[in-house]
């Protein structure tokens, strides 16, 4: 079954403060005001996009804070969600918000409306982090919406960023232990960037802030993707959007921006893998065979086989024959030679080393 999202973009509506990192114009590049005309036109024009049949069709409601718009436009928009909810062509309704904008009330007609999934604006959950940020609450309020989103029954998502001012590779890491602790169902993970027009740019041009390089980043999401993964946490998204106006050298200034970063994450991640396992039980051979599913080459071999040729620098002694089988789910790799055989789970792999 196909999932699909059909995105409305509310840019900071209801948003009490002004983050150091956001402009939600710059990042959805949509500039006006969204009313309940443009709601129903985006569901539709989706809607003819999209074969019903074997699909899982959401509507969700993102940018700034959803619960901080004035009450009555809350209830026109998500009344106008819940038609399509009730008419049998959409499947739920999702929102994001900040922690902050969650409450016993909020939740009751949330949950009136047809509301499923909620997604809080988390970003760290080191307090002086989000200070730095300008962000208006506290880690405590995570932790507050967070355990009354999941008495009231609704999913939880978390979203963390990576590289914000004042962060550093133990914080981001802190932080996804925190939000396992709160049992998420899902998480998106985002890359700091430097964004026209925010007060980030101010310091960064300042040379007060420095956005992380491309390939820490990945470093980093990669760590934080074992967390998640061995906790059974499922991992939405990372990295933004890319749109023709976001991208570098126009609404992006700076930071580790590339058009497919969850696949370079995920390459890194598989490449580590193979080699572990090589290095672990074919240390002596000198001529091995691969097995992957045709998915799992795509990913293996990403971004020109960046992270494939390193790990056959680093094992240059040996010859690896890459061969694919239908046989292997994505995630998965064989390896044998004329003497022994094994498969291993991406799973098996997180589970072996942390």
């Amino acid at each position: 079954m196909k999932h699909f999202i059909i995105p409305i973009f509310v840019p900071h509506k209801g948003c009490p403060h002004d983050c150091i990192f956001c402009n939600q114009k710059r990042i959805t590049g949509q500039y006006n005001d969204v009313e309940a005309e443009d709601v129903y036109k985006i569901i539709e024009e989706h809607l003819k996009t999209i074969d019903r049949n074997n699909s899982h069709i959401e509507i969700s409601f993102f940018g700034g804070s959803f619960t901080g718009i004035e009450i009555e436009k809350q209830k026109e928009f998500l009344s106008i969600a819940k038609e399509y909810v009730d008419k049998g062509l959409v499947d739920e309704i999702r929102l994001s918000t900040r922690p902050d904008y969650i409450d016993r009330e909020i939740l009751d007609y949330l949950k009136k409306y047809g509301v499923k999934n909620i997604e809080l604006g988390a970003q760290s959950m080191d307090d002086d982090v989000l200070m730095k940020q300008c962000r208006g609450h506290s880690s405590e309020d995570v932790v507050n919406a967070s355990k009354l989103i999941k008495e009231y029954g609704f999913k939880l998502g978390l979203q963390m960023m990576v590289g914000l001012y004042g962060d550093s590779f133990e914080k981001d890491i802190y932080t996804a232990k925190k939000f396992i602790e709160l049992k998420p169902d899902f998480v998106r993970i985002y890359p700091t960037l430097v964004v026209k027009d925010t007060y980030l740019e101010v310091l960064y041009k300042k040379g007060m802030y420095k956005p992380l390089e491309l390939m820490d980043a990945v470093y980093i999401c990669k760590e934080l993707y074992k967390l998640f993964y061995k906790n059974n946490i499922y991992i939405m998204k990372i990295g933004l959007q890319v749109s023709d106006d976001f991208t570098l050298g126009k609404n992006v200034v700076a930071g580790p921006f590339h058009p497919a970063f969850r696949e370079l994450v995920e390459s890194s991640l598989l490449n580590d893998m193979i080699l572990y396992y090589i290095n672990t039980y074919f240390k002596e051979s000198k001529s091995i065979d691969l097995i992957v599913n045709q998915k799992t080459l795509s990913k293996m071999y990403s971004d020109k086989k960046r992270f494939f040729n390193d790990i056959l620098q680093q094992i240059s002694d040996k010859k690896v024959k890459v061969h694919q089988s239908t046989d292997l789910d994505l995630f998965e790799i064989c390896l044998r030679n004329e003497e022994k055989c094994y498969k291993m789970s991406l799973f098996d792999y997180i589970s072996s080393i942390i």
